[in-house]
């Protein structure tokens, strides 16, 4: 499967939803890149996310042409201690973390995945939750760089996407969620029947534009920050 289908592109298309202002100032730009670790992106991985490698080509060149024009980069891993002491409830929701399973803190799971690692000057947050602001140093970080956009990519759209998005948009950031650069998985049959990675992606997708940011594609993006419209090759 496309990481991003027809059905899931369709809807950035139109004009019900978005920022008035057209152009951004890449300066004031900071782009976050989610959760772009081993234990979800690596074959055979316990939360493995197949379309999250599917999109690492879209999501680099997207990435670099951001750097390169001085917007600010921070990556996030989402990472717990090993004796499981700073995870809290959320370890009972989530097993696979609860029992140590995943992005145990210095382990090679929790290591950005190779092919998309942060470069000389990107900036990397370890979180504990799905939002990058929860208990980390990002806030700082945006104001001391007079940030007012936010761009988020990255895995998994529905839960640490949406989450720091969401978070962005409280702290009254313009926040901008790209379509073709974040990913999800299937989800099985919790009691209201499984759903497709597809699926969660399009459903996530439209709740974002409809209450969280602006959801457009990569190449929107590239149009709308004074960039050349095509993306480097």
């Amino acid at each position: 499967m496309a990481a991003v289908d027809a059905a899931v592109l369709s809807i950035t298309r139109g004009d019900n939803m978005g920022y008035d202002i057209k152009i951004f100032d890449p300066i004031r730009t900071a782009v976050m890149v989610i959760d772009m670790q081993n234990d979800f992106i690596a074959v055979g991985a316990p939360l493995e996310t197949s379309t999250g490698r599917a999109l690492i080509p879209i999501l680099n060149k997207l990435v670099d042409a951001l750097r390169d024009r001085g917007a600010t980069i921070i990556y996030t891993a989402h990472v717990h201690k090993e004796d499981g002491t700073d995870i809290g409830r959320y370890g009972e929701i989530h097993p696979p973390s609860g029992r140590g399973e995943a992005l145990v803190e210095g382990s090679l799971g929790a290591e950005i995945y190779p092919e998309c690692a942060p470069k000389k000057g990107d900036r990397l947050i370890k979180k504990h939750r799905y939002s990058a602001f929860f208990e980390t140093e990002l806030q700082q970080i945006l104001k001391e760089r007079w940030i007012q956009n936010v761009v988020v990519v990255g895995v998994t759209t529905e839960n640490c996407v949406h989450a720091t998005a969401r978070d962005a948009l409280f702290r009254d950031y313009r926040t901008f969620v790209i379509a073709d650069c974040c990913a999800t998985r299937d989800h099985p049959d919790a009691g209201w029947g499984a759903l497709s990675a597809s699926q969660v992606q399009q459903t996530s997708l439209i709740i974002l534009k409809q209450s969280t940011a602006d959801v457009c594609t990569s190449e929107e993006l590239v149009k709308r920050f004074c960039f050349p419209t095509v993306l480097p090759t």
